[in-house]
């Protein structure tokens, strides 16, 4: 069984490129069209170089969002209002649990 385990792992990371290759929009592919990245991961999947291409070279990726990585947006310039607040912190849902509540009349 394990003499199996490389051809399973090349087999993998051949599937996840092709796959993630074509989920990719068309503005995220670089220095090729996304038609000839999913020729090279097909014909050079078996040796790893297409795939491998396509993760290093081929997408455009973005740093986690709640990663290490420092913010694109100065301090205190941040947009603030599509940001999630919860219910027990949020000064307007609080006045109207008190409009709703019959005992304050």
């Amino acid at each position: 069984m394990l003499r199996y385990l490389p051809f399973l792992l090349v087999l993998a990371l051949w599937i996840y490129a092709f796959v993630d290759c074509l989920n990719t929009p068309e503005e995220e592919v670089r220095h090729l069209p996304k038609v000839v990245w999913v020729i090279i991961i097909l014909l050079f999947g078996e040796v790893l170089v297409g795939p491998v291409a396509w993760l290093v070279t081929g997408k455009v990726r973005r740093a986690p969002e709640t990663g290490s990585a420092p913010s694109p947006f100065p301090t205190g310039h941040r947009d603030t209002g599509a940001s999630w607040v919860a219910p027990d912190d949020n000064p307007e849902f609080l006045k109207s649990l008190d409009k709703d509540d019959p005992k304050s009349d």
